[in-house]
């Protein structure tokens, strides 16, 4: 019978272990997630200031070589 105990509270401590660490994996993921979408935000925000300041245009922005300038200064890699 103790075998049985020890087995079982062995398990639920390894799995109660496993749980907190998905549970601070999931935080950190949220957190970051939270970031990026801050820094997003400032960055449409930055973008909105420009076009009615009428330091830049929609068309200038939405021109394809501007957008691929823009997809890789925020670390998009295009494929070989």
């Amino acid at each position: 019978m103790r075998r049985i105990a020890s087995g079982a509270t062995a398990a639920c401590v390894l799995l109660i272990l496993f749980l907190v660490i998905i549970l601070i994996v999931q935080f950190v993921q949220i957190g970051i997630a939270n970031r990026r979408s801050a820094e997003y935000d400032a960055a449409i925000e930055h973008y909105e200031q420009l076009l009615e300041s009428g330091e830049i245009t929609l068309e200038t922005l939405q021109a394809e070589e501007t957008l691929r300038e823009l997809a890789i200064q925020n670390g998009w890699k295009f494929p070989d």
